[in-house]
């Protein structure tokens, strides 16, 4: 069976010599990270995704996770628990924190690349240290001293994990409407006491400490979300006794059945106050902006492992003739391959998944240089575009992802259908990441209704003026003409939309459309700038020829399969929020 090797080519192909990630290197903190280091992490990031994480991985999602109501307590499957210990002896939870707090100090980008790595091989198990990541950024950005010496060694370790606990019975997106509270204590403590639900990791068996970071109200708090705050809640007290904060139960699941998704009881559990009374909405967002990216690299890594599935698969299954005659004259039919159709879903996954993959880690580069380049005009010009690209990234690669997906298992018929291959099982697993951190629904209003007005528009400024620079070494006058029309039918886009942005309902209703048109117009520039350096001198002779001819012809098919599509995606756009709107209720 073809299953996943992690494509060693691709990654260094889009970090080297598209990106140029070693340029890192030149900027303060990060002189470790040089080409030859980087690569030498991703190579034992490839051995523990191929060799310790994928062999767990089915037996993971037919096992699942079980809980037992008597104890409270969650057992993973079987493996999850030594995987995790190698993951953690590793030290890969460590890998791009800050040295003060015991972490690698190594770029945010490289902790990418091992993300897509994990998620392509395990997902289920990428969602236990991810979250803990998602907690490290938050306690590093808003912890006390005392926090963070106590709880912040722990976790980049790997010897806890965290939790993030914002979503409930009655609320999910309107966290304004969240009733679990926070009683102060004489002490300076908190008594946490309210149900959360969907909470990853919230239980489990790897680790002795689960660290909660729980959103709760004060007495005196305001109404909605400007009355919230966030509380440290863990498992275990400093003084080692039982916190009562108790898993109530898993959440019977489509996919990550080796994901435990808790339900979380805190019963007057002790917590602590992580930055300001009624500003935890603003901590917790340092938290949710970093999954976000994470959870659009799991839709890439989904996407690459079902990529090479299909590919193999269309390689050696043979299933009648060539159109134009025999390719394989000795055998009683050709491999599938051949075939015009089974090509177009698989051109459609290569042209997504190679062009996402530099659409991440170019976000991911410039997540780096926000926080460290010496240059404050630059530190915001990246700024800039990882405020704007976080939305997208998660959106487009999630829906892509499952997208692709679908079209791997079409392409293998009936053997997709079946558990005998993995492809309906990254489909189950990855239905759930266009959802999570955030709808991709909200996803596109957050671009819209946040990230396009703020700073007077700057962000959307600074992305433009970034595709320029890239457009202004491109040679080929073919690829330049479609990346000007793609810029072209965006800006458009968004002149309509800002002519009309005073009714919230007209920019709401063409949100969704508009998030895909920057995405489509960023993979147009990075087609062609990819397609670019693969001429390059210093290129030829560290590839296949092959690869290289390839991405120059996977180029060209991206042009013809998405150049119309931008077209109709302005038109929807533009036809505003009159069809949308106009049914009442009882005329649906």
């Amino acid at each position: 069976m073809s299953h996943y090797k992690t494509p060693i080519d691709n990654l260094n192909f889009v970090l080297f010599d598209v990106l140029n990630a070693a340029q890192l290197a030149q900027l303060p903190g990060f002189e470790d990270a040089t080409e030859d280091m980087l690569q030498a992490i991703i190579a034992e990031a490839a051995k523990l995704a191929e060799n310790v994480l994928l062999p767990i991985n089915h037996d993971g999602d037919q096992q699942g996770c079980t809980y037992d109501p008597q104890s409270k307590l969650v057992t993973t499957p079987k493996g999850f628990k030594e995987a995790y210990q190698t993951y953690k002896e590793g030290g890969w939870s460590a890998l791009s924190a800050k040295p003060e707090a015991g972490g690698q100090g190594l770029p945010h980008l490289l902790k990418m690349v091992v993300d897509e790595m994990v998620c392509s091989s395990n997902l289920s198990f990428g969602m236990y240290p991810g979250l803990s990541h998602g907690a490290i950024d938050c306690l590093t950005e808003h912890g006390d001293d005392y926090l963070q010496s106590v709880y912040l060694p722990k976790l980049v370790a790997g010897e806890w994990t965290g939790t993030m606990c914002l979503t409930e019975p009655q609320c999910g997106t309107d966290l304004g409407l969240i009733t679990t509270k926070a009683i102060p204590v004489a002490d300076g403590t908190y008594e946490i006491s309210g149900t959360k639900i969907w909470i990853t990791g919230g239980e489990q068996d790897l680790v002795d400490n689960i660290i909660h970071l729980v959103l709760a109200k004060l007495p005196d708090a305001p109404e909605g979300s400007r009355g919230i705050s966030l509380f440290l809640v863990p498992k275990v007290l400093p003084d080692g006794t039982r916190n009562p904060a108790f898993c109530g139960g898993l959440e019977h699941k489509m996919g990550i059945k080796g994901s435990a998704t808790c339900v979380m009881n805190f019963e007057n559990a002790k917590g602590w106050l992580v930055g300001e009374p009624n500003k935890g909405l603003k901590c917790m967002f340092t938290m949710m902006n970093a999954s976000r990216i994470m959870v659009g690299i799991q839709g890439l890594g989904l996407a690459e492992t079902a990529y090479q599935v299909s590919l193999g698969f269309a390689k050696d299954r043979l299933q009648s003739r060539s159109l134009s005659g025999p390719s394989n004259p000795q055998g009683k039919a050709d491999p599938i391959i051949v075939h015009p159709d089974v090509r177009r879903m698989l051109l459609r996954q290569k042209v997504i998944v190679e062009g996402a993959r530099a659409m991440a880690y170019w976000t991911g580069l410039h997540l780096d240089i926000s926080h460290a380049h010496a240059d404050e005009a630059q530190r915001q010009r990246s700024e800039d575009i990882v405020q704007l690209m976080t939305p997208i990234v998660k959106a487009f690669l999630t829906d892509e992802g499952y997208s692709s997906c679908d079209q791997a298992l079409q392409s293998m018929g009936g053997a997709g259908f079946t558990q005998d291959w993995p492809v309906e099982q990254l489909m189950r697993d990855g239905r759930i990441a266009r959802i999570y951190e955030g709808t991709n629904g909200i996803q596109a209003l957050d671009l819209v209704g946040r990230k396009l007005p703020m700073h007077g528009g700057r962000l959307a400024r600074t992305y433009f003026a970034e595709l320029e620079t890239m457009l202004s070494g491109i040679t080929d006058s073919t690829h330049q003409n479609a990346c000007r029309q793609f810029i072209k039918t965006l800006q458009g886009t968004l002149a309509w939309l800002m002519s009309n942005a005073k009714d919230a309902e007209q920019a709401a209703a063409g949100a969704t459309p508009l998030l895909r048109m920057f995405a489509l117009t960023t993979l147009a520039v990075f087609w062609a700038h990819m397609a670019q350096t693969s001429r390059q001198a210093n290129v030829i002779g560290k590839y296949r020829p092959e690869f290289l001819t390839g991405k120059q012809k996977a180029a060209d098919h991206f042009y013809r399969l998405f150049q119309a599509e931008m077209s109709t995606l302005a038109a929807d756009v533009q036809a505003g929020k009159e069809s949308l709107m106009a049914l009442s209720e009882a005329e649906f």
